[in-house]
């Protein structure tokens, strides 16, 4: 059995990297962007099961989301105050909102069971 491809959509390096770790630890490929874009880039190739994007420092707008949820699979995301405050968010169905402060151990927990 293979394991599940996790994508992590997070513009700062060191929270991606730490997320990976812990999702590699925890069985799944976890492969880590910096952008939507970045990651619809490698859609054909590795195609995930799974997104976790953390929305802070990323450019919302409703085409790369449309793009994102056009996979078809489940995508949480992380978000403070500010970006869950912003209506787009709201029109998307998401797997989990997760609010941060929000530990890797937690958003792990969610991946294992979404």
């Amino acid at each position: 059995m293979t394991a599940k491809v996790v994508w992590i959509i997070d513009a700062q390096q060191w929270p991606r990297a730490l997320l990976r770790a812990e999702l590699i630890e925890r069985g799944f490929d976890a492969v880590g962007y910096v952008s939507i874009a970045h990651a619809l880039a490698t859609l054909a190739e590795r195609p995930p099961d799974l997104v976790v994007i953390d929305v802070r420092d990323q450019t919302l707008d409703r085409r790369s989301l449309d793009a994102l949820f056009a996979i078809g699979v489940p995508v949480i995301a992380i978000a403070g105050v500010p970006e869950i405050n912003d209506p787009l968010l709201g029109e998307y169905p998401w797997a989990a909102l997760l609010r941060r402060p929000v530990s890797i151990g937690e958003i792990a927990a969610r991946v294992a069971s979404s």
